[in-house]
């Protein structure tokens, strides 16, 4: 054991704070047992062991102190900022010269009139269509078997009656829309002028004929193949095992025989259609008045040329900040270097 007066003062101060606690419980356990009048309704309880002293744990050791931050230079101040030259007058642009006004176009011609088209052939009437024949009467199918009744369906259970939904709340009314303003009317369009009469166009030239396609040569004989040799033959495949019969199926009832239509009546011959007769030659159209030609337009006059841009003054120098402090180093990191030293050391040699 140690003799340090540090650990004698821990030890003593525990003694007593042990003795102190087992007084007090000592008392408390006797006052209550004085106080209680009735017989308890279960024998006395044991008395509880001494509880084992509880080591104390060493004292923790004093860390050196840090050591004191620097503190921060003094931030130099900013130098003023330099005033902002002023922004040169802007010139005057020059007035640009009057736009000259386009000659009047000249009137458009009037088309020619269009001629009327003959009159066409009225078309003859088809002759009447012969009546359909009436089909013949469909003969009665004879009555099928009976089905046989199935089984009854069981009875589902009664379905439980599902709660009343609440009541709906009534919304609020929405504002009335506003009426839109009446939309003005579009003035009229003007009337599309007459188109005039079109020409009749040239005949297509003749297509000329193709020259003859000569004979081509005659084809070599293919020549044969060689003969194919012989394979051998395959194993004989073994005989599979007799399949057991299967029981046999009831007969099916016969339906009855399904009775014989009657033949569709002859198709009449419908009558030839009319002639169609010939349309009226189309007249032909008048040509196209000459178009005038339009008085050309004025020469473009020349615009101003730009000012020269004036040069901006350079911005100032930006200047120098000063360093941060050096950061002073801390003891445990002291520590781990010079732990890592011994190691290396210890391991070179």
């Amino acid at each position: 054991m140690t003799t340090s007066p540090r650990r004698r003062s821990v030890l003593a101060s525990a003694a007593t704070a042990a003795a102190l606690a087992a007084a007090t419980l000592a008392n408390a356990g006797a006052g209550y047992a004085q106080d209680r009048t009735t017989p308890p309704p279960y024998p006395n309880e044991p008395a509880h062991p001494r509880h084992v002293e509880k080591p104390t744990s060493p004292m923790k050791p004093e860390y050196p102190a840090h050591p004191e931050k620097p503190f921060a230079p003094v931030k130099p101040e900013y130098p003023a900022h330099p005033e902002k030259p002023a922004v040169p007058v802007k010139p005057e642009y020059p007035q640009r010269p009057v736009k000259p006004a386009y000659p009047e176009k000249p009137a458009k011609p009037a088309m020619p009139v269009k001629p009327e088209y003959p009159q066409r052939p009225v078309k003859p009437a088809y002759p009447e269509k012969p009546a359909k024949p009436a089909m013949p009467v469909k003969p009665e199918y004879p009555q099928r078997p009976v089905k046989p009744e199935y089984p009854e369906k069981p009875a589902y259970p009664v379905k439980p009656e599902y709660p009343q939904r609440p009541v709906k709340p009534e919304y609020p009314q929405r504002p009335v829309k506003p009426e839109y303003p009446v939309k003005p009317e579009y003035p009229q369009r003007p009337v599309k002028p007459e188109y005039p009469v079109k020409p009749e166009y040239p005949q297509h030239p003749v297509k000329p004929e193709y020259p003859v396609k000569p004979e081509y040569p005659q084809r070599p004989v293919k020549p044969e193949y060689p003969v194919k040799p012989e394979y051998p033959q395959h194993p004989v495949k073994p005989e599979y095992p007799v399949k057991p019969e299967y029981p046999q199926r009831p007969v099916k009832p016969e339906y009855p025989v399904k009775p014989e239509y009657p033949q569709h009546p002859v198709k009449p011959e419908y009558p030839q259609h009319p002639v169609k007769p010939e349309y009226p030659v189309k007249p032909e159209y008048p040509q196209h008045p000459v178009k005038p030609e339009y008085p050309q337009r004025p020469v473009k006059p020349e615009y101003p040329q730009h000012p020269v841009k004036p040069q901006y003054p350079q911005p100032p120098v930006k200047p120098e900040y000063p360093q941060p402090p050096v950061k002073p180093s801390k003891p445990h990191e002291e520590h781990h270097e010079e732990h890592h030293e011994g190691g290396g050391e210890e391991g070179g040699d």
